[in-house]
């Protein structure tokens, strides 16, 4: 599932239950991460569950294999992944994170414990595209 497509579900969604049900939705769509890359280096500190991000390098544009042990948290993080895959670093610094999560009211569905841990999956994801670009 495409960003876009996860973003037309989300904005024809009826109710809360409905939004829920995108986001697992587009988390369930994550190719399955290889499990010797969920590490302490690839965990995402200060989520709530646990979380692992890992960037790979596809002719200079960023994809990355992402995980959480819970379903609404890894749709969480597959928002964030799926705004920076197939894009080059330089796209991913550009890319307005915060106001995408606001524009879809992402924070005001979820509990604060649920995205409390969004700020250091964008830190991640940026950190990659920096290290990436220098």
């Amino acid at each position: 599932m495409t960003f876009e497509e996860f973003e037309a579900e989300w904005e024809a969604a009826l109710d809360a239950e409905d939004r829920y049900r995108a986001l697992i939705a587009l988390g369930a769509a994550l190719p399955p991460m290889d499990p010797a890359l969920k590490a302490s280096a690839t965990r995402v500190p200060g989520c709530s569950a646990n979380v692992w991000v890992y960037p790979l390098v596809e002719g200079g544009t960023l994809r990355f294999q992402a995980d959480s042990d819970a379903a609404i948290t890894k749709g969480i993080v597959a928002v964030v992944v799926a705004l920076a895959n197939g894009r080059t670093p330089e796209e991913v610094l550009a890319t307005d994170f915060e106001g995408v999560i606001d524009r879809l009211g992402l924070r005001a569905q979820l509990s604060s414990n649920r995205t409390q841990g969004l700020p250091n999956m964008i830190a991640r994801v940026r950190e990659a595209a920096r290290r990436l670009a220098a």
